[in-house]
């Protein structure tokens, strides 16, 4: 059994891969790309033949056989090179590490045929439909062993070493491979908001500086009305998706904004809305989707503003009302971050694997009990999962408690079809994180699953903690830039 030694500390056991490759980007497949793909059963028996006859007989890392577990896993991916007869030149395997899919893989045996080595391209067209590959299932860590003098070659093709081993005698290096899908996230759906809304950083009138959303509420899911016990909130709903399926759109509209003042413990009284299209009939489609959900959760709608010849637009205000808000900057330092959402549904159709449908199968009541579950657990912090994935609004709710996050991935409740990478930067219809003392507030509900997945700690940013102990900076910095509450 092999293990990686990182900092003179041993690690869960590696699998022995002999791994190059580069970013799985079409640019760096340069003029020696070739065609790779999944191994039949024939490539399969070829490609596990000149794994023995390298790994064993020529460089002797192995005593007999090079076979291992992995070998008879049924997820673990084959990939076959062909040259243009169709003969196999070379393959590559990867396959989750554990028992449960948690987005850790890791590539290895990867094996070039004697005759094609060197400046053919195949190794480097393997590893990058590997790392494809790896990225479509939604893998968030790929790791690989690889033999100490590739080092400088996989350090160029951008891979990063995390550790050492010895494998047959030989030093190789524990090297990883970058996937920054969450960070991207995050970059493309919040990290310009501290930039566009920075004339409000500074005093206005009589308002303090920073008091966007009222004071104790820069970043949250609504804000409170001052001098009432009023919650205010309000989203748009992308245009894409608004000609796509107009009716779906209707009723995110209500969905995100109630779910919005569920995080911070409010009781729905009314929404209005502010909807445009092409013509009446798409309209009164998108206006179908709205009346749809105000009436699943027995909210009313208050009017709004229609507008018809112009390009689809939805935005949708929803007002709520609390005596006792839940901040989402209220967390501190040590505090348990704790995941309570919907894993029922599924994927909705034609939104790919971005939006997690779990609630236009639930009743009126279902879902009205769901909006309650912040009230009663009375958290000290709350943020509603949204666009940004769970690991971004993790990013958000520490930002605003002037903290960093840690999640703990293997602790994170998931559906049974749906890959870590998918579900923690997905929308998942209801999924709530609260932030309390360790033990405290945990939401309760047959609709949902709660889980601990992590903790508020010093510094910024989101770390991914895995089960052999290794973390991978999820977020190096402040999701938003708005700073603490």
């Amino acid at each position: 059994m092999r293990r990686a030694e990182v900092g003179g500390r041993l690690t869960v056991p590696l699998d022995v891969p002999i791994l190059a490759g580069v970013r799985p980007a079409p640019q760096h497949a340069g003029t020696h790309a070739r065609p790779v793909e999944v191994a039949d059963t024939q490539a399969l028996a070829v490609y596990r033949r000149l794994r023995s006859e390298s790994f064993v007989a020529e460089q002797g890392l192995f005593e007999a056989s090079d076979a291992d577990d992995l070998d008879d896993d049924p997820r673990t991916i084959v990939l076959v090179a062909r040259d243009a007869d169709g003969v196999v030149q070379g393959g590559v395997r990867l396959a989750p590490v554990g028992a449960r899919d948690i987005g850790w893989w890791t590539g290895s045996r990867l094996v070039v045929a004697p005759g094609v080595r060197g400046g053919a391209g195949i190794g480097s067209a393997l590893i990058t439909e590997a790392c494809r590959t790896a990225v479509a299932r939604g893998v968030l860590r790929f790791d690989a062993a690889v033999q100490q003098r590739y080092r400088p070659m996989f350090v160029r093709l951008g891979w990063e070493q995390w550790g050492t081993d010895v494998i047959g005698g030989v030093p190789h290096v524990s090297m990883r491979f970058p996937i920054d899908r969450i960070r991207s996230l995050v970059s493309a759906t919040k990290a310009a908001l501290a930039e566009v809304l920075d004339p409000f950083g500074a005093s206005w009138g009589d308002a303090p500086a920073g008091s966007l959303g009222g004071q104790g509420y820069v970043g949250d899911d609504g804000a409170p009305v001052p001098g009432t016990d009023v919650i205010a909130a309000c989203d748009a709903i992308l245009p894409a998706m608004i000609e796509r399926d107009p009716e779906w759109a209707g009723w995110c509209g209500v969905l995100v904004n109630l779910n919005d003042l569920a995080a911070m413990g409010a009781a729905p009284a009314g929404l209005m809305n502010a909807v445009a299209g092409r013509d009446a009939s798409f309209v009164r489609r998108v206006m179908g989707g709205l009346r749809s959900g105000a009436d699943a959760w027995g909210v009313p709608l208050l009017g709004g503003h229609t507008q018809i010849g112009v390009a689809p637009a939805l935005a949708v205000t929803a007002l709520g009302r609390t005596d006792r808000p839940v901040r989402g900057g209220g967390g501190g330092y040590g505090d348990a971050l704790t995941l309570t959402v919907d894993t029922a549904g599924g994927w909705r159709r034609g939104a790919g694997h971005t939006q997690w449908d779990s609630s236009s199968a639930r009743t009126g009541a279902e879902l009205r009990a769901l909006g309650r579950l912040v009230t009663d657990a009375a958290p000290k912090a709350a943020k509603d999962v949204s666009m940004a994935g769970i690991v971004g609004t993790a990013g958000m709710l520490a930002e605003a408690c002037g903290r960093g996050a840690i999640v703990d991935v293997d602790r994170v409740p998931t559906p049974d079809d749906a890959a870590m990478g998918d579900w923690l930067t997905c929308f998942p219809g209801f999924g709530m994180l609260t932030a309390d003392r360790p033990g405290a507030s945990r939401m309760g509900s047959p609709l949902t699953v709660t889980a601990g997945i992590g903790t508020l700690t010093a510094g910024s940013g989101v770390q991914l903690r895995w089960p052999d102990g290794e973390t991978t900076t999820a977020l190096p910095d402040a999701a938003t830039g708005l700073g603490p509450a």
